[in-house]
């Protein structure tokens, strides 16, 4: 089959590096435009174009999906099968295009989590398991027929960081398996069900990552692991504004919501509104992360 694949992050890479090491026929790569990255706005391109490119791959980079040229350009690709990881929502146009139509890679067992950060509101909400989802593109947003679903456990110490990895390799596993069903006229997808009942997973903005520190300390430990380490949970500190990637649970509850303590050498404790937290990993706007003696050697406290 002549398949193009759509994915701009680098949790799309895993995936289109299946893809070339089963030898499929990736006929073109569709990736977000070159953009300015980092503090010094060099143009920078996606982890998918590095990778495309570095396997001699066809790369289109279109501004406007629904442009005309490079709706003739995919077109001209003559795809029997598009796949997307990661990447924008397409118009029908573009996904009702190849004869064997359009599926997604989704972050969860859907239909929970719908939307862009299932991963980061799985581990905030405290799930104990999650998955990758493989489905047809329709419409609307992450509403499509369901091809086929893997589980994942969610251990107590998981972070977004270490889940992502785990479910990066896990949906390549799954888009393989996937492209088997469909070259062998073996799919039986299936509408998704009990839609009322679950989770969404809207996008984070960094307004919405600030910690608050009234809520029950069971809540902070699992939104600091689902934001660990990006986008990164944060607090005000004195003056200062702290990144905070990891916390544990003190069996204590000396310290008001917020109040902070610390012997200036080996620990920092913040109160919540039932037990204290002991702060492990943090870093201080402009500097490098730090376990908590690395921050405290270098810190004044007020």
């Amino acid at each position: 089959m002549r398949i193009v694949f759509m994915g701009t992050p680098e949790f799309a890479v895993a995936s289109l590096k299946a893809l070339v090491n089963s030898n499929h026929d990736i006929v073109g790569v569709i990736t977000a435009p070159d953009r300015p990255q980092g503090r010094g706005k060099k143009i920078g391109v996606s982890a998918i174009k590095a990778y495309a490119l570095l396997n001699k791959l066809k790369v289109l980079q279109p501004d406007n999906l629904k442009d005309e040229l490079f709706i003739k350009e995919l077109l001209a690709l003559k795809a029997d099968l598009q796949i997307v990881v990661a990447f924008r929502m397409l118009p029908e146009i573009i996904w009702s295009m190849p004869v064997r139509g359009t599926f997604n890679l989704h972050a969860s067992l859907l239909p929970d989590y719908r939307g862009a950060a299932p991963i980061n509101w799985a581990l905030i909400n405290g799930e104990t398991k999650t998955g990758v989802t493989t489905f047809f593109l329709d419409n609307k947003i992450d509403t499509g027929k369901i091809i086929l679903q893997k589980k994942e456990i969610i251990d107590e110490n998981d972070d977004f960081g270490t889940l992502y990895n785990r479910l990066m390799h896990k949906g390549a596993v799954l888009i393989l398996e996937t492209i088997a069903l469909i070259e062998m006229g073996s799919v039986k997808a299936l509408p998704q069900i009990n839609v009322n009942s679950c989770h969404l997973a809207p996008k984070i903005f960094k307004k919405n990552c600030e910690i608050k520190w009234k809520q029950d300390a069971n809540q902070i430990v699992n939104f600091v692991r689902g934001m660990s380490p990006y986008p990164a949970a944060w607090c005000r500190f004195n003056n200062d504004i702290l990144k905070v990637f990891h916390v544990n649970k003190i069996n204590k509850n000396n310290l008001d919501p917020g109040e902070f303590k610390s012997d200036g050498r080996k620990y920092l404790h913040i109160g919540t509104q039932t037990f204290d937290l002991n702060v492990n990993s943090l870093q201080i706007q402009g500097k490098k992360r730090m376990d908590i003696e690395e921050f405290l050697r270098g810190y004044r406290m007020e």
